[in-house]
């Protein structure tokens, strides 16, 4: 057998994870590629290492899964043993770091504030990717807590450096409009400066009562704002995204929304991370429920990755694949 299909063979012997198949020159894979509870994924390579960070589970406040090549995941415990002293356990969501210097990470995190009984989003810094993070700062990063409070914070580095945050407003807690935010990040990503913007509201017919999880990304040379919207725990739980002409906006949503939506093997996919591969490639991870299981605790929500490809400007996600497709490149 060939030694990288072997190694993988028995690193899925130690976790759940996605089959992969020798096809000729080229390998393929099947959805899911972690085939447990892992959900609202944000990734991140390091080196020659994919970092996936999930929302709490199994014990852990933010567990870690670890890649050479985003189909083969290995769970690697907490990155976050202690949370900061303003949050409470038991409710630490959708976790994104990045790269602020060679030697700093940053992970933003959505946490209970105590004493509010809101989500609010919270930063911890680390000198290694796997952690441990810590949150010294006492508060929140964000807290919108007249505004329903505040989650899924998402960084994003533009290309002359700057850095900036995505977040939500968690209007729908309190039956209140949801907004996507944008605003800068200081250049150490610990704190906020400048005017704070809102993207983008569930105004459309498939949001339903939310838009969230937002993700900014560039790609040759425009912005793009991807997030997800409806119920997280409904089949409606989709994909869409929007083209803006700055970081901070204005946005323009997409007509041909949502881009990912139900279908063979993957029910209410969302909460999506874009990446970009070594050989230029874009792909999609995203978590989705089994067929009749949403709202499970087991297996619940599990973790798939599609291609994404790009027509006139437009990103055409390749899935939800449940079949044999072939490895990322």
């Amino acid at each position: 057998m060939n030694p990288r299909v072997l190694a993988g063979a028995l690193l899925c012997l130690l976790a759940a994870c996605s089959t992969a198949t020798p096809t000729g020159e080229s390998m393929t894979f099947t959805n899911p590629v972690h085939d447990a509870n892992f959900p609202d994924p944000g990734a991140l390579r390091v080196g020659a290492t994919w970092y996936a960070y999930g929302t709490n589970g199994g014990g852990a406040n933010v567990p870690l899964l670890t890649s050479p090549d985003l189909v083969t995941w290995t769970p690697r415990g907490d990155v976050l043993p202690e949370l900061g002293s303003w949050a409470e356990p038991g409710h630490t969501w959708a976790p994104e770091a990045i790269q602020v210097t060679g030697d700093r990470f940053a992970l933003y995190y959505t946490a209970r504030a105590a004493g509010t009984g809101r989500q609010c989003v919270g930063v911890a810094t680390a000198a290694r990717p796997e952690g441990p993070f810590r949150d010294d700062s006492g508060t929140p990063l964000v807290c919108q807590a007249g505004e329903g409070g505040s989650i899924d914070a998402s960084p994003f580095r533009d290309a002359d450096g700057a850095l900036y945050l995505y977040w939500k407003n968690d209007g729908n807690a309190i039956g209140e409009t949801t907004w996507l935010y944008g605003q800068r990040l200081t250049p150490d990503g610990l704190g906020l400066e400048g005017e704070r913007v809102r993207l983008l509201a569930n105004t459309a017919a498939w949001h339903g009562k939310v838009v969230e999880a937002p993700q900014l990304v560039r790609h040759e040379g425009r912005y793009y704002l991807f997030y997800s919207a409806n119920a997280f725990d409904a089949a409606a739980y989709a994909v869409g995204y929007a083209t803006c002409d700055t970081p901070l906006g204005p946005c323009h949503d997409a007509l041909e929304n949502p881009i990912l939506s139900s279908g063979e093997g993957a029910e209410g996919p969302g909460h999506s991370y874009l990446v970009t591969t070594p050989g230029g490639q874009t792909w999609l991870l995203y978590h989705a429920w089994p067929p009749g299981a949403i709202g499970s605790v087991e297996p619940g929500r599990r973790l798939w990755l599609d291609r994404v490809d790009w027509e006139d400007g437009k990103p055409i996600v390749r899935g939800p694949t449940a079949t044999p497709q072939p490895h990322p490149a």
